[in-house]
């Protein structure tokens, strides 16, 4: 039996998705929010703040912890569990009890820990255990988050009409549970691999004075800003052209399933080509390709419906793409020595993202009424990024 766990899917691959595919289930965020504020008497944008809080403490609980993921995977796995757990839970109390504060508190705060530990947690392993297709493991681990939005989306409407939304979180947290200590048990970095115990140089100062880690922050920040300056936007999108609801349903599964394949494809690539920070360059390429094809040819005011949805399809792909890309890149760029405090530091960009990703289309349809100028912010951005990510090619220099 022991024998049959020590390998790359057993120890690395299926823990990672067990522990990501729970997680992951925070984007299924716009299926409940409008319950939640009915539920508990406030205003969708009151409520909204939840979930921005969540990704927030998502990117800076990745940013603090990096150290204890280095050091101790069980430990980090276990946390993860816990945090996410009773967030899960405290946020149906919280709903009974009508407490807005209390879901700040649980869904935002406490689950957003959660939520940090528990996406660091798996990636230096896979690619520990995937040496040779760093790409295609750490693709493997976030596209279990992706993958969540599709499975659990389904099983979360059913709940709510079954047993009602406060319900529905204690299911949902007991499920997390059980699935996140079966990761935890499992996961496992490889035989004869073992962390330094030494003191090191490394501490996070320097790594923002570096040139090359604060291009490839700036770039994976705008990566996700766009995309979700794009992705917030794209039912608001498509119900201004007049396509149906039922049809916007189907338009939102495809665009979670591109972002699943977004997030192992462009990885699996970046390991063929062993230059993965042209990988995201590809990435960069593509949108502002789809968003320059869109602002010149007045897509949305000319209601051009498969332009459109081909832009929310390729954007949700290029924004997961990403997110798979990263720790390689950053492997490639530094070394494996300290790569999970180095990945924790460059996820601070997702907790600045989920701030004002969102906020930037917001005020830009609020100050001038279009959705097509939202593409044209989008289009310039992308296009500042992509001659940043220039500097991302150098030789590796592994931080001690």
């Amino acid at each position: 039996m022991k024998a049959m766990l020590e390998n790359k899917w057993m120890r690395a691959a299926i823990p990672a998705l067990l522990i990501h595919c729970c997680i992951g289930t925070v984007y299924c965020w716009s299926l409940i929010k409008a319950e939640i504020a009915m539920q508990i008497g406030a205003t969708n944008g009151q409520v909204e703040w939840a979930f921005s809080l969540a990704i927030f403490c998502l990117g800076m609980s990745a940013f603090l912890a990096g150290d204890i993921v280095e050091r101790d995977i069980k430990r980090s796995s276990l946390l993860s569990a816990m945090f996410f757990t009773l967030g899960m839970i405290g946020t149906g109390i919280c709903i009974r009890l009508q407490s807005l504060i209390g879901i700040y508190i649980s869904y935002g705060i406490i689950m957003g820990i959660g939520l940090g530990l528990g996406y660091l947690t798996p990636v230096k392993t896979l690619m520990l255990w995937f040496a040779k297709n760093k790409g295609l493991g750490t693709g493997i681990a976030v596209a279990g988050f992706g993958l969540a939005k599709v499975i659990a989306s389904p099983v979360m409407v059913y709940l709510m009409d079954a047993v009602g939304l406060e319900v529905m979180f204690y299911i949902l947290g007991g499920i997390s549970l059980c699935s996140m200590l079966l990761g935890h048990w499992l996961i496992q970095k490889p035989k004869g691999w073992s962390e330094s115990k030494e003191k090191t140089n490394f501490n996070n100062k320097t790594m923002f004075q570096n040139p090359v880690f604060v291009s490839i922050w700036f770039v994976f920040y705008i990566n996700i800003s766009c995309g979700l300056a794009i992705i917030s936007q794209e039912k608001s999108i498509l119900l201004a052209m007049g396509v149906g609801v039922g049809t916007i349903a189907i338009i939102s599964s495809l665009s979670a399933a591109f972002n699943v394949l977004g997030r192992v494809a462009f990885s699996a690539v970046s390991d063929k080509l062993q230059m993965r920070s042209l990988v995201f360059r590809i990435i960069l390429l593509i949108s502002i390709a789809i968003c320059a094809g869109v602002a010149a040819f007045g897509a949305i005011e000319h209601q051009i419906v498969a332009l459109v949805v081909a832009m929310i399809l390729l954007i949700n792909a290029c924004y997961g793409g990403g997110f798979s890309c990263l720790p390689p890149v950053l492997s490639d760029c530094f070394g494996m020595k300290n790569v999970s405090k180095i990945h924790g530091l460059s996820l601070s960009a997702w907790a600045v993202a989920g701030l004002t990703g969102n906020q930037i289309s917001a005020f830009v349809i609020a100050k001038t009424g279009s959705y097509t100028n939202v593409i044209y912010v989008t289009l310039v951005l992308f296009c500042i990024a992509l001659v940043v990510s220039r500097r991302f090619v150098r030789p590796m220099e592994v931080i001690e």
